[in-house]
């Protein structure tokens, strides 16, 4: 064949063979994206597309094609041959289809993620370079073997070569292969949606410089799944060791908050069943917290609007934190018969005074000045510069960006009160907390002591003696380690399922506790919460006990 520019290429069903073009497979979208590569029109039905694309396969030289839709299971198209020729013009795609069926599955999901890169790679290429290039690099490809493991290695590169565009196959096969070497557990039913899902409520892209992440779950006030935690960690270390992000921003969709913590229906359910899916997502989302923590690049949390449990645990570790005049940062667990988490122990314990310890035992949410005093944030922007910071992170070093816009924000309450709050959080015990508060003769001293004593009793003892423990720990991951030993045994308790639903199914805001008062929670009963879990697994490896 004879290109325009008088250049002699080889024909495509010259050198395709037919095993080879069995291999080559495409979703219908995909069919689409390919047919408008080669400049065939789309339109006139499947059969009309499917007997233009078979007549321009013909040894026409591949341009750089638009990236393809994602894949929905079930719905494969193949090209399947019959010695070396190619489709009949005419022929139905639903015969295509069912002959698909009946051949290999696995090396087309490589094979067409390898053809793909390198056409996009390399304008002008024909199709039958591209197969001789994959003949001389598939020996050293990752090639998965089940077909559980196809979807999620044709889905990683997919979304690693969104994130990293241009940057050759050889690193996409490296992040895989790191990827797939980690110790990780598989999300489970407490999930409520499944991974295919989590690509749609985590929204990842590279803006500029900046790596961004989006929350993207408005409806349930951004509120973290098992699948959103894993698809957040994998986007984190792969821009760990990209030189074209500097820096990570991320920020909840929505205008109602960043993040409301993790999925607590699903975790009522899970205590209910008596299963163990809310403890493997405890593990990963702790982890997740850590790395956080430990980000090597400027990690920008925008804490705007409601920031609680899950919530902290993903911006109020990272190294830049920014509030706003609507957020409302909490760590409310003793409201449902839980303990704080997510290193909430960690960062109350370091707060100025018994400042955290009193955040801690009434759940009290915070605004903008006050999180800065706690050391939950660092910076306060008004909420309609926002827009502005984000766009300016695209081009300037985060801490840059972020002073460009950073403000004063309106006075906080905690300082005027922190001389009652040290005061009567000074007790050993909870129970005489309670009774310093309404000794103060302050009507706020008296309405926390109130607060306090409508949440869980066995909780507010377990949070207090954590607290406690978490002051003498000198690390974020031993703290983490004793959150999951306590909240992994918080589920055998009563009042967290009892808690979650006054609060979150029935909505009765009436909870029954067991027991009902605080001089009823034995030391015994709080001692069990620091128990090592069931099976002796710790959240890190150095944590096995």
């Amino acid at each position: 064949m004879r290109t325009n520019d008088g250049e002699v290429r080889p024909s495509l069903t010259a050198e395709l063979t037919g095993a080879e073009l069995q291999r080559w497979y495409w979703t219908l979208a995909e069919l689409a994206a390919f047919a408008r590569t080669l400049g065939v029109p789309a339109g006139g039905g499947k059969d009309a597309l499917t007997a233009r694309l078979a007549s321009a396969l013909d040894g026409r030289p591949a341009a750089r094609p638009a990236r393809p839709a994602p894949r929905k299971a079930g719905r494969q198209l193949a090209a399947p041959v019959d010695g070396r020729t190619v489709i009949p013009p005419g022929q139905r795609c639903s015969q295509v289809l069912r002959e698909f069926f009946t051949r290999e599955i696995g090396p087309a999901f490589h094979f067409d993620a390898a053809m793909r890169d390198y056409v996009a790679q390399g304008a002008g290429r024909t199709l039958a370079e591209a197969v001789a290039h994959w003949h001389a690099t598939r020996d050293a490809a990752a090639q998965p073997r089940e077909i559980g493991e196809q979807f999620e290695f044709n889905r990683f590169l997919r979304d690693w070569h969104a994130r990293h565009p241009g940057r050759p196959r050889a690193d996409a096969l490296a992040a895989w292969r790191a990827h797939r070497s980690r110790p990780r557990s598989r999300p489970s039913i407490l999930a409520a949606v499944n991974s295919e899902d989590a690509a749609d409520h985590v929204l990842t892209h590279r803006q500029g410089r900046t790596g961004v992440i989006t929350l993207n779950r408005p409806r349930a006030l951004n509120a973290l799944t098992h699948p959103m935690v894993l698809r957040m960690e994998e986007a984190l270390r792969a821009w760990a060791d990209d030189p074209l992000v500097e820096q990570v921003l991320v920020r909840g969709a929505g205008e109602r908050g960043l993040c409301a913590g993790g999925d607590i229906r699903a975790i009522h359910d899970d205590a209910k069943a008596g299963t163990s899916a809310s403890a493997a997502f405890w593990r990963d989302e702790y982890r997740l917290n850590a790395l956080i923590a430990r980000y090597p690049k400027p990690y920008v949390a925008l804490m705007d609007g409601i920031t609680m449990g899950g919530g902290v645990g993903i911006s109020a570790h990272g190294s830049v934190r920014v509030v706003t005049e609507r957020s409302r940062v909490a760590m409310p667990e003793t409201g449902i018969g839980f303990v704080p988490d997510v290193g909430g122990t960690w960062l109350l314990s370091r707060a100025p005074g018994l400042l955290g310890t009193h955040l801690a035992l009434t759940g009290s949410a915070v605004g903008a000045a006050d999180a800065l005093l706690c050391g939950l944030a660092d910076h306060h922007v008004p909420a309609e510069r926002l827009p502005d910071l984000a766009a300016a992170l695209a081009e300037a070093p985060a801490r840059e960006a972020v002073a460009r816009f950073a403000t004063e924000p309106a006075p906080g309450v905690l300082a005027g009160r922190r001389h009652w709050i040290d005061r009567c959080h000074a007790a050993d015990t909870v129970e005489e907390t309670v009774d310093r508060l309404l000794a103060e003769g302050d009507p706020v001293a008296k309405e926390a002591a109130e607060t306090i004593l409508a949440k869980s009793p066995t909780a507010l003892k377990a949070t207090l003696a954590a607290m406690r423990r978490t002051a003498a720990l000198s690390s974020l991951e031993e703290a983490l380690a004793q959150e999951y030993r306590v909240s992994c045994n918080a589920l055998r308790s009563p009042d967290l399922v009892e808690g979650i639903r006054a609060q979150v199914v029935d909505k009765d805001r009436a909870p029954r506790w067991n027991p009902a008062a605080l001089a009823d929670v034995s030391d015994a009963d709080v001692a069990r919460f620091f128990d090592p879990p069931a099976g002796g697994a710790g959240l890190f490896p150095a944590d096995q006990r």
